[in-house]
């Protein structure tokens, strides 16, 4: 798992930034090594502007920025864009999606049509929350700890399959506590 790549997407990167949780996260990937690709680079780059957390991002020195360059990642972001992009949206998952494609990574991805085109696609994926859960279970972290986390989460509007206060509860379910 040390070798493994994580290709982060913007969203899970904002929102620990706003929440002051990018500490975390990186204990969270631990040993592994995190990316992303030029396209959410310039997506934090916009968040920057508006003082909502992508400084915090850009400014990690654990998080490599990769310019999507080769033939294979431009074609596989092609590919990606042609099925993902609607106006502004969906540009850093197509992004993460090819570069996790091409350097076999595994995307770190939570919105919902990013998820489907990398199940489609035989791309490994790993939403936020089985990041965090794999640590519950690695005792890297603890349930409240992340509980915590999940709240504040919640109250900056991302959306997680239980309320606020029911981290734990849904832990339960998922046989992690």
């Amino acid at each position: 798992m040390a070798d493994e790549i994580l290709v982060f997407d913007t969203g899970p990167l904002l929102n620990f930034a706003q929440k002051s949780w990018l500490g975390l996260l990186k204990a969270v990937v631990g040993d592994r090594q995190a990316m992303v690709p030029d396209v959410v680079v310039e997506e934090l780059k916009v968040s920057a502007t508006r003082g909502s957390g992508g400084r915090a991002v850009l400014d990690t020195r654990w998080i490599e920025h990769r310019e999507l360059r080769s033939p294979e990642e431009v074609a596989a972001f092609a590919r990606f864009s042609e099925r993902l992009v609607r106006g502004d949206r969906n540009r850093g998952e197509a992004g993460v999606l090819a570069l996790a494609l091409t350097v076999g990574g595994v995307a770190v991805i939570d919105d919902a049509a990013g998820r489907m085109a990398a199940e489609r696609n035989g791309i490994r994926l790993r939403p936020t929350l089985k990041l965090l859960l794999e640590a519950v279970g690695k005792e890297l972290v603890t349930v409240k700890l992340v509980s915590h986390l999940a709240d504040d989460l919640l109250a900056n509007s991302y959306r997680l399959p239980f309320p606020p206060g029911g981290f734990e509860k849904w832990a339960a379910e998922q046989g992690y506590t």
